[in-house]
């Protein structure tokens, strides 16, 4: 038997910036002219229906402008979207533009779009260059650091997909006032996520500032845009493919995108991640991880922030538990959960173990004594 050994180690620096700040177009394409895509002259800008022509557009025509051969592709907004099909449907439609390997993406959305047009960035022509324009506070708050792209399926959310860092993340501050009311809740709702797992003193913050938030103040809109990437990036710089730690990101998710999917995407992420939030306040609380007074500070916030975190009527509580078991975090068909220690620490069960499993009688329990609305 002959083996031949193919050996290759390497070091690979995917280190990239985020930029927070107001109208950040003509930022993007002077980027691009110093560089940030190396020579690359050929670039797919992808968004969704509702962002089309508040910004891609722009983006496209700018960059036809500055010199650059530049096409736009659109998919219809909302989670939905976010599917191998409508992936399979740009990448047919980027080959029929003949675009090959000597391109590069500009994702311009929300997280669905990052998410989707990240994967499709990392298979198309084995990999291609890619920046994200995100225009949400959602976007701000979760998409924009950890390069996970991903679509979901009828039985899973975001078990299809890849880890793809981009070339740079332009957060646009000036984009979120153009957002409905429900979006910017829903964005707060990821926001709040990570105050209760990282930080005390900007759950305060938020308290203490969501009217100046909801006036979209700058100093406030800044602050929070800072801290939701200092939060999410010190977690995935030690874990940046979830193997352990990365794990107390998805906090409130296990319920949250359970309850997204059973609601047929009638709530929006936020929406659902705040009633996950709410049912994993009651978990923690069931351990002896959190008191009453600081689960009642927790909802008290989500509604500050304008958020239900009661369970919807058209919700089959029965379906959502069982909805539960297609959660990443599951093994061995366990159901594992992350949960919180007071406000602004996660529990650990041993070294590098952040999620527990549960049985299905307590989650269940849990889910029926949730008030509904």
């Amino acid at each position: 038997m002959n083996i031949f050994h193919v050996e290759l180690k390497k070091t690979v620096d995917d280190s990239y910036d985020i930029e927070a700040g107001y109208s950040l177009e003509e930022k993007l394409i002077a980027d691009i002219r110093n560089g940030l895509a190396g020579n690359v002259q050929k670039f797919a800008v992808i968004t969704d229906s509702n962002v089309k022509g508040l910004y891609a557009e722009k983006i496209t025509a700018l960059l036809k402008s500055a010199g650059y051969s530049a096409s736009l592709f659109v998919f219809e907004a909302g989670e939905k979207s976010k599917t191998r099909q409508t992936k399979a449907e740009i990448e047919d439609a980027m080959l029929a533009e003949e675009f090959r390997r000597d391109c590069c993406i500009i994702a311009v959305g929300g997280g669905v779009v990052t998410d989707l047009a990240g994967f499709i960035a990392g298979t198309y022509a084995r990999g291609v260059p890619f920046i994200n324009y995100a225009t949400t506070l959602l976007a701000a708050a979760d998409a924009s650091v950890g390069g996970k792209t991903a679509v979901d399926t009828p039985l899973a959310t975001n078990l299809i997909g890849i880890f793809n860092q981009p070339e740079k993340v332009y957060l646009d501050i000036a984009a979120w006032q153009t957002l409905p009311p429900r979006q910017i809740a829903s964005g707060l709702a990821e926001t709040i996520k990570h105050a209760c797992l990282a930080s005390h003193e900007f759950f305060e913050y938020l308290d203490t500032h969501m009217d100046d938030i909801w006036a979209f103040e700058k100093t406030a809109c800044e602050h929070i845009a800072q801290e939701n990437c200092r939060i999410k990036y010190t977690v995935v710089m030690q874990d940046e493919h979830e193997k352990g730690l990365r794990e107390v990101l998805n906090l409130g998710h296990t319920v949250g995108r359970a309850i997204e999917t059973v609601s047929d995407y009638r709530l929006l992420h936020g929406e659902a991640l705040a009633i996950g939030l709410a049912a994993e306040t009651a978990l923690a609380r069931h351990f002896g991880y959190l008191s009453a007074s600081e689960q009642s500070e927790v909802l008290r916030l989500l509604k500050k922030a304008r958020l239900q975190t009661a369970v919807p009527s058209y919700i089959d509580r029965e379906a959502l538990v069982q909805k539960l078991y297609t959660d990443k975090k599951v093994k061995n068909g366990k159901l594992r959960f992350v949960i919180q220690q007071g406000i602004g620490k996660i529990a650990e069960y041993e070294n590098g173990v952040y999620a527990i499993p549960v049985e299905e009688e307590t989650v269940r329990k849990i889910i029926m004594d949730m008030p509904g609305r």
